[in-house]
């Protein structure tokens, strides 16, 4: 049975067609406006998508570069070479490759039966699911390291899945309906990203390159997860208690990954909240203040306005708009 969508897919796009007749090289004002080679999810996704996807351009190799967002690799079809870090690669069809926004890689490029989906996601879009991942996978680790590293560490995750009929009906649906949007298509693709990886980590044992989950980034999971459940009331007291640890230890290891306080990330997760609330329900703002954890409206009135631009009651009105 002939594959239609590899038909289409097989399509030269814009950019082929002008490398094929005279392009040497990429033209990087397509991906970046920065100096270094930083490809950039603002020049992809529209204002508040959080995820898409695109083909990879044939026919030429990309130089060695990063990017502000995760990307997904996928091989549709063909295969894909490239050099993630200090390692060489080479994606066989059906095989997945995650990368955070700290790590360099270059491609060489991919001849026209090789075609690859490269899968744009905000880090933000992990926080949707986060709270319902363990804590002693490799995934978890993978997001934390995204979303909260300080230190920029390069990770990559390699899934040798192409066997797995679950995973390769997933990304299908995934492709099906960004070649065939709707209104919807947005909603549909978060849905099928989250049961993406709860298969992924269901088959954690496909997994190309392994690497050890540190106590460390078994803390700031477990910290994360923590203020996810308990940003109202919870303490940075409790939760040295139930790591076992004590309170300074705890402070100082969340500080160093994250960058922020305990107090500072308790504070986002209730401003997150309450913004949410704002959004998409009719509670009145005083009660929001009270569900989210405040007892002083005052306060909190300042800071979400220095965080959002607008006091509680003009976002409001501006979200209705």
């Amino acid at each position: 049975m002939e594959d239609k969508l590899l038909t289409e897919l097989m399509k030269l796009n814009e950019e082929e067609s002008s490398i094929l007749q005279q392009e040497k090289e990429i033209k990087k004002d397509l991906y970046t406006s920065q100096a270094s080679f930083v490809i950039e999810s603002e020049k992809f996704l529209g204002k508040d998508r959080m995820i898409m996807l695109r083909k990879h351009t044939r026919f030429i190799d990309f130089p060695r570069h990063r990017h502000n967002y995760i990307e997904i690799n996928y091989v549709y079809n063909g295969k894909l070479k490239q050099r993630v870090g200090n390692e060489s690669i080479c994606l066989q069809q059906g095989e997945l490759l995650f990368l955070n926004q700290h790590i360099d890689h270059e491609i060489e490029a991919c001849a026209k039966e090789d075609i690859v989906i490269n899968f744009i996601i905000q880090p933000k879009f992990f926080e949707f699911i986060f709270s319902y991942l363990s804590s002693d996978n490799l995934m978890s680790n993978f997001i934390i390291n995204s979303l909260y590293n300080n230190t920029q560490d390069g990770q990559f995750l390699y899934y040798a899945v192409s066997g797995v009929s679950s995973i390769q009906e997933l990304i299908g649906k995934m492709i099906d309906e960004i070649m065939a949007p709707s209104l919807l298509s947005e909603s549909t693709l978060k849905l099928y990203m989250g049961l993406l990886m709860i298969e992924l980590i269901k088959h954690s044992d496909k997994l190309g390159q392994k690497q050890e989950n540190s106590s460390r980034q078994f803390l700031i999971v477990e910290a994360m997860k923590y203020i996810d459940e308990h940003y109202q009331n919870g303490s940075l007291y409790e939760l040295a208690e139930k790591l076992n640890q004590p309170h300074y230890s705890v402070s100082k290891q969340i500080k160093r990954a994250t960058n922020y306080t305990f107090k500072e990330l308790v504070q986002e997760k209730r401003l997150t909240k309450a913004k949410q609330l704002l959004e998409s329900t009719d509670i009145s703002i005083t009660e929001i203040v009270e569900l989210v954890g405040y007892d002083n409206i005052s306060y909190f009135y300042r800071i979400f306005k220095t965080k959002y631009g607008y006091t509680p009651k003009k976002f409001r009105e501006q979200a209705a708009e």
